[in-house]
């Protein structure tokens, strides 16, 4: 991971014990049979959607949203929504805590994930990024014209973009100043006048007893190591999205004032529900 946030600490890895590892295969290999069996079948159709609609996904995200709340069953952990998700072609932002937050904002609303280029290299996590539409990008000032180009095609097809404004993950328990660079797009004329953006903000609670941080995935953390401690957890917490009402970007005189509403937005259900503690 680039541009990664460390607080100074992370969680204990302790040792799995023989009960987790059976729980790591009850819960692993149905997980494991989800996911891959599912990214085949969203394949399969994918060679007939493409030819047919382009751009467009109107089948397969289907297929991508099953699999998102049936992981959620799978690993035994809650999942729950508050809001209504907006309706029509837009963007919508969210604080990123964890490489669960993929299933989390799936399970709820189809969206598209734009996402750092590297991703798309990644063993596993970019095979499914790029099956599922996410939207790659490389941080260079120099490719504003082609990302906005981009952005407008999928907005166009109606799609909705999520974004992480936080440039990182974090351990859930605050919210990183939003970083304005990324509004620029939503500033040009060819987006502002129809572009809303909706504020999501992903809470989760851990298990009783267990780290407060129990879900988090920053800095040098092994995705390995997360994965397996999440299979074998013998309690399991929950995770709840919270929609606000969606803004639109003609109502902003500048991306640094529509950058500070929304990170408030995001940051005030972190608050009310008691998590934060920066």
């Amino acid at each position: 991971m680039s541009m990664t946030w460390r607080p100074g600490d992370e969680p204990e890895h302790k040792p799995i014990s023989l009960m987790g590892w059976v729980r790591v295969l009850y819960r692993g290999i149905p997980l494991g049979i989800l996911v891959f069996g599912c990214l085949i079948l969203l394949l399969l159709v994918r060679l007939i959607e493409r030819p047919l609609f382009g751009v467009k996904r109107p089948l397969t995200p289907y297929i991508t949203q099953f699999v998102c709340l049936n992981a959620f069953r799978i690993l035994g952990i809650g999942y729950h929504s508050q809001g209504t998700p907006m309706t029509g072609p837009g963007a919508v932002v969210a604080n990123h805590s964890s490489w669960l937050d993929i299933f989390a904002l799936n399970g709820r609303k189809r969206i598209y994930f734009v996402s750092k280029a590297e991703v798309a290299k990644w063993p596993g996590i970019g095979w499914l990024a790029r099956a599922t539409g996410t939207v790659f990008i490389r941080r260079d000032p120099r490719e504003a014209a082609k990302h906005i180009q981009i952005f407008k095609e999928r907005l166009t097809a109606g799609h909705k973009l999520l974004f992480f404004p936080e440039g990182t993950s974090t351990d859930g328990r605050r919210v990183l100043p939003f970083k304005p660079t990324l509004f620029a797009a939503f500033f040009d004329e060819a987006l502002r006048d129809t572009l809303a953006i909706q504020p999501v903000s992903v809470i989760y609670r851990a298990a009783e007893g267990e780290d407060p941080r129990q879900y988090g995935w920053w800095g040098d953390m092994d995705f390995g190591t997360h994965l397996l401690e999440t299979l074998s957890a013998a309690k399991q917490g929950s995770v709840t999205l919270v929609y606000h009402a969606p803004v639109n970007v003609a109502d902003y005189k500048d991306r640094k004032v529509l950058a500070r509403d929304l990170e408030t937005a995001v940051r005030s259900s972190l608050e009310e529900a008691g998590v934060l503690t920066a």
